[in-house]
């Protein structure tokens, strides 16, 4: 029997607000430097009803859903009136993405979006498709969201109808709630994605950290994380692109990278959130990574840990795009706690917590990679015979400690 529309919509309501009530717990023991936790902290599910469902009886009386959503991933995050907020992306059925903010009283768990998604204006060239906003609270006393607008490429023929151009949007706001659209990003790049804003002035002109690219998916000859500088930012122009990290052979990061959220200023240097994509037999694998640059010669890398820094695991490998791990925000707060905000999979949103002390340790103390599988295993012997002077971790110690 079908239920009553009184019936459907209870169930509706009490099914979501028990999700959105639920209690996230941190994993068992983990790596050390940072802690995972059980559950997804936005999904699809945690939009609200009023965006899905028409609650009006006499026009939806078996109360279906009329605007399906599929995704909640790759959201920006900062500190706003004590509260997390992020600032999500939110894709439809229909694969257009649009932006919206959730927020959190403790930055791990009860996400609940705001009343209305963002109300994006339109340039003078409508995008098709916005997503990937990273939110920038900038020295000038606006806070910037810079996000990947994409619309068809013009120069692609009419039967194929998957050939796009990627560039980079600027929007500002005070409130979160109203924002004022600026002109794209102008650089000597066919395509950008990825684009972040620094946080301060250089030289007394606004800093972009970019991926120059030279399709909508390849890297080509570009690949890596550029910096440039803009006189403006209402009609910003990056006239000259420096690669700071470029992409490598056989590494995680060997077919393209680029910067996650905007930096971590910390008395050591800038703490630099990054993902990587390396190709498989199975398919393109997105991990996260992590490196320190000075802090006055923002561009030169001081210190960076091989391989990865967080790779997804578990039901993380599985979604719409399958095997990825995407950051492009994180909140830190006074304490020095950190929130790594990642989605995995192009299908959720997930937190991982630690602390400044714990990744400065890790990215300033874990070996570099070298690029050979010789140096790799160095790198253990190393270790290994560190520990083996230490004269604490020796098969009979280790005995003892277990016969205690």
């Amino acid at each position: 029997m079908t239920p009553s529309f009184q019936d459907r919509l209870h169930a509706l309501q009490s099914t979501q607000e028990a999700l959105l009530a639920q209690t996230n717990r941190k994993q068992d023991l983990g790596n050390g430097i940072y802690d995972r936790y059980e559950f997804p902290i936005l999904t699809a599910a945690h939009a609200p009803l009023t965006w899905r469902y028409d609650l009006n009886k006499q026009t939806n009386p078996f109360l279906l859903e009329r605007i399906a959503l599929n995704a909640v991933f790759n959201a920006g995050a900062m500190k706003w009136h004590d509260k997390y907020v992020l600032v999500a992306r939110v894709e439809g059925a229909d694969r257009k993405s649009f932006f919206a903010v959730a927020e959190s009283p403790n930055g791990i768990d009860n996400f609940r979006f705001w009343e209305y998604p963002i109300d994006l204006p339109e340039t003078t060239d409508p995008d098709t498709n916005v997503y990937d906003m990273r939110l920038t609270a900038h020295e000038d006393g606006w806070v910037y969201g810079t996000f990947c607008t994409e619309r068809r490429d013009p120069a692609a023929s009419a039967a194929d109808q998957s050939a796009a151009v990627a560039s980079c949007g600027i929007a500002r706001t005070k409130d979160l709630v109203t924002w004022e659209r600026l002109a794209d990003l102008k650089t000597n790049s066919a395509q950008q994605r990825n684009v972040v804003l620094h946080a301060e002035f250089v030289d007394g002109k606004y800093a972009f950290y970019t991926r120059p690219q030279d399709g909508f998916i390849e890297a080509g000859t570009g690949g890596g994380i550029g910096f440039g500088l803009s006189e403006s930012i209402e009609q910003a122009e990056v006239q000259e692109e420096v690669l700071i990290d470029r992409k490598q052979y056989h590494t995680v990061y060997e077919v393209k990278n680029g910067l996650g959220p905007a930096p971590i200023k910390t008395e050591k240097g800038w703490l630099h959130l990054a993902h990587g994509v390396r190709n498989t037999a199975a398919g393109l694998r997105y991990v996260l990574y992590m490196f320190l640059t000075d802090l006055h010669e923002i561009t030169r890398i001081t210190h960076k840990p091989g391989g990865y820094f967080l790779a997804p695991e578990g039901d993380e490998r599985i979604g719409d795009v399958s095997n990825v791990v995407f950051s492009n925000g994180w909140i830190t707060d006074e304490d020095g706690q950190v929130f790594i905000y990642y989605g995995s999979s192009d299908t959720r949103m997930h937190v991982a917590t630690s602390t400044v002390e714990k990744l400065l340790d890790y990215v300033q103390n874990t070996p570099a990679d070298h690029f050979t599988s010789h140096s790799s295993v160095q790198a253990i012997q190393t270790l290994i015979n560190q520990n083996k002077a230490l004269g604490e971790l020796t098969t009979a110690s280790l005995a003892d400690a277990n016969n205690q």
